[in-house]
C-alpha cells in the first residue's frame, strides 16, 4: 500500500463492533495492517461519530472507559478539524455533489495527504481531490 489512508467512521466502529460479523474481521484486519504500516489517519469528526455510536448505537456497546482509550490510541492519527476544512468541504459538496459530512470527510483525508480513503458510504472507486474511496465490504467477483 502506497502512502497513507483515511479511515471513516463506519470502518473504525465495525473494527470495534464484535457483532459486526464478516464485516468486524475485514475492519480489525485493514486497522491493524494500517498500524503497522504506520499508515492510518482519521479525523476529530470521526473520532466524535465513533464514540457516540459505540458507546450507544451498536448491540454490544463499549464502556465510556473503553471506547476513549480507542480515541487515544488513535490520537497520534488525528486530523483536526478547522474552519479551512469546513470551506474546502463546502466546496466539495458543491463540485461533487456529496452531502456536508462526507465532503468534510474527504476534506480531512486531503489535508492529511491520504491517497485512498475507506468507507462504506462513499462511491467506491471514485476519486476526489485526488484521493481514491475503496469500500473495503464489496467483494469483488
Amino acid at each position: 500500500m502506497n502512502g497513507k489512508t483515511f479511515v471513516d467512521t463506519n470502518v473504525l466502529i465495525y473494527a470495534h463492533d464484535i457483532d459486526a460479523g464478516s464485516k468486524h474481521e475485514i475492519a480489525k484486519s485493514l486497522m491493524r495492517e494500517l498500524w503497522s504500516e504506520r499508515a492510518g489517519l482519521l479525523s476529530t469528526q470521526v473520532l466524535q461519530e465513533f464514540y457516540v455510536n459505540v458507546t450507544r448505537k451498536i448491540a454490544s456497546p463499549l464502556s465510556k472507559v473503553s471506547a476513549r482509550a480507542v480515541i487515544n490510541s488513535y490520537s497520534g492519527w488525528c486530523i483536526e478539524n478547522t474552519l479551512v476544512d469546513i470551506s474546502t468541504a463546502f466546496r466539495i459538496e458543491d463540485e461533487s455533489q456529496i452531502g456536508f459530512w462526507d465532503a468534510l470527510v474527504i476534506a480531512s483525508a486531503v489535508k492529511g495527504g491520504a491517497t485512498r480513503l475507506i468507507s462504506e458510504d462513499l462511491n467506491s472507486g471514485q476519486t476526489v481531490m485526488g484521493v481514491l474511496i475503496e469500500n473495503p465490504f464489496v467483494v469483488i467477483p
